[in-house]
């Protein structure tokens, strides 16, 4: 009795005081239903140092990769004479430095907040003027990819299908206003929460800002992200029909090829197609996840279906931006390693291992062993 008098005297004002009547257990359940809605407040992740040693390594991966394809892609350009691997590669450099700008600017930021502890969970909804940027960075490099992407496509699907017409419409100067347009529609896009149509978010666990899709979704908030999702999604899908009618219009001319005739201009859109292909495919599995994981979210949060399964679109968001910030990383890695040199060294070490097995194989038919009646004849 002593020691429990004591425990009530010096107990926290949240903990209740017990009694024998009806009301002390009333108020007994109340704290402890407290207790535990505090529990659930705090239970989400808060960043950790391996989250912090994750974000300093792929940042350096990210920087160390765009500088070397930066490098490779200025030196292509200065030796280009042909003008349509010139206007190839001024597309590919501007990608480059786009990727280059959008992984250091959000890193740089996300890395700020881990450095800080995060944003408390209480405070996702809110958004300052730092979570306003970093949103909005979002939005802009990633739609920035997605569009260059597409336009590096149509391009090379009209220079390899109608070559006349390309060399009368491409030129240097109609692709840096093209390069132009499409950086300034995208910030269009990424400004619109400026002008309260859609509106950014922090998101779980506290460290990075996108458009908000979890809680608190007004229709603008689902026509914004409908906006971002269809404008990425229609972007990948014209560069897979654009890849694939070059990707067709190449093999059939390389089959109806006479076998003594040599196109070096063929093995130049070869190589540019091939590397478009590496492109598609990385964004497609980079930003596919979070374009449809975003679009599913803010529907079911808009419809208020999303209650049960809340931790689980968490989950999907942090994967698909994680994904998402990998493109960033692995697109420099295309120019440097599907490239023409890099690309006829492969062929050759295949080439020089198959007929090495070749010849192990040959070694061992039956027909290179002269039978012993032909050894007797020729003996005689």
């Amino acid at each position: 009795m002593l020691a429990l008098n004591h425990y009530n005297c010096s107990a926290s004002p949240l903990l209740p005081r017990f009694s024998n009547d009806s009301a002390g257990k009333v108020e007994a359940r109340v704290a402890v239903e407290v207790l535990s809605q505090q529990g659930n407040l705090t239970s989400p992740l808060q960043p950790t140092t391996s989250g912090v040693i994750v974000v300093i390594l792929s940042m350096t991966l990210g920087i160390i990769s765009n500088i070397v394809a930066l490098f490779i892609l200025a030196n292509a350009y200065s030796l280009q004479r042909r003008r349509t691997k010139a206007t190839f590669l001024l597309f590919a450099t501007s990608l480059v430095v786009t990727d280059f700008i959008g992984h250091v600017i959000p890193g740089a930021l996300v890395l700020r907040l881990y450095l800080s502890g995060g944003v408390h969970p209480e405070n996702f909804n809110s958004s300052d003027r730092m979570c306003q940027f970093l949103g909005g960075s979002m939005v802009f490099f990633g739609l920035c990819p997605l569009f260059m992407g597409s336009a590096m496509a149509a391009e090379r699907c009209l220079g390899v299908t109608k070559p006349l017409l390309h060399s009368s419409l491409v030129t240097k100067t109609r692709t840096k206003i093209c390069l132009s347009a499409i950086w300034l529609a995208a910030l269009c896009v990424a400004m619109l929460p400026c002008f309260q149509l859609g509106s950014y978010a922090y998101q779980d666990p506290g460290t990075w800002c996108f458009i908000k899709v979890l809680s608190d979704t007004q229709e603008v908030d689902v026509a914004f992200v409908a906006l971002f999702s269809s404008l990425g999604l229609t972007s990948l899908a014209v560069a897979l029909v654009c890849n694939t009618i070059s990707g067709l219009t190449l093999v059939l001319a390389r089959l109806r090829r006479k076998p003594g005739s040599h196109h070096s201009a063929k093995s130049h859109d070869i190589e540019m197609v091939v590397q478009l292909v590496g492109i598609m495919v990385t964004s497609c599995i980079c930003w596919s996840p979070l374009l449809i994981f975003g679009l599913m979210s803010v529907i079911r949060s808009y419809t208020g279906t999303i209650a049960e399964d809340l931790s689980s679109y968490k989950t999907l968001m942090v994967m698909g931006v994680r994904l998402a910030t990998w493109n960033q990383i692995l697109d420099p890695w295309v120019y440097i390693l599907l490239r023409r040199t890099v690309l006829r060294k492969i062929y050759l070490i295949a080439k020089c291992q198959a007929g090495l097995r070749g010849n192990i194989m040959v070694r061992w038919e039956p027909t290179s062993f002269p039978s012993t009646e032909k050894n007797q004849v020729k003996q005689v």
